[in-house]
């Protein structure tokens, strides 16, 4: 079971108010029932770090961060990791930059698109872990996150209770699938967790171009 403690408790409510009073102006969320928010939002971002067994200290990156989860909640769950969100709307940063003041959280918010960072050496294969939600099919999804991870690094795909198949993505981005975690909400909302480890560098031509990557997946 997940507890916050009360300095924890207290952020996520101004989370909680800040988020839904900007997402009157600018849709962030769907979810807008503070009991549902706190499980689809916050319990499901936690769920995946525990799982995970991060290691103090991790640098991650959230590919396609949205509102900011899960990044926000593991900083604010683990204060010790160093978290960037990336997200390729600008008023989705904005919104993650004014949200940085008012809980007063150390995070860096970036705008832009993975395939584009991750031709930088800035920050190619420079974090321990890539994390993502977004609604990608796997081999996507893999194209998107493993070229960010530093190699004996993790890439964590959040996804609902259909899985499918990473193909030889993960392979041919210098990652293997180590395991499944399937869990519950406590709605009962079905959830898994797909873990690929970097276990060798990607190579020079990946990522390609967004288009070829959604397009045309790796298999």
């Amino acid at each position: 079971m997940i507890t916050f403690n009360s300095e924890q408790t207290a952020l996520l409510g101004k989370l909680t108010a800040f988020m839904l009073s900007y997402n009157r102006n600018v849709n962030l969320t769907r979810i807008t029932e503070p009991s549902e928010v706190h499980e689809k939002h916050y319990t499901d971002s936690i769920l995946p770090l525990e799982l995970a067994d991060v290691p103090r200290g991790t640098s991650v990156i959230d590919v396609g961060t949205g509102a900011g989860f899960p990044g926000v909640i593991w900083k604010l769950y683990r204060p010790d990791l160093q978290v960037t969100l990336l997200d390729s709307l600008r008023k989705r940063i904005t919104y993650l930059e004014l949200l940085r003041d008012e809980l007063a959280v150390d995070y860096t918010a970036i705008h832009g698109r993975s395939e584009q960072l991750a031709l930088s050496p800035v920050y190619r294969e420079q974090y321990g872990v890539a994390v993502s939600r977004a609604v990608a099919n796997l081999p996507a999804l893999c194209e998107l996150c493993l070229p960010l991870v530093q190699v004996g690094g993790v890439m964590l795909a959040m996804k609902g209770s259909e899985v499918e198949d990473t193909g030889n993505a993960a392979v041919l981005l210098g990652g293997e699938v180590e395991r499944v975690h399937d869990y519950t909400l406590p709605s009962g909302d079905k959830r898994s967790l797909i873990l690929i480890r970097k276990i060798s560098p990607t190579p020079p031509e990946y990522p390609r171009q967004r288009v070829n990557i959604v397009k045309n997946p790796l298999r």
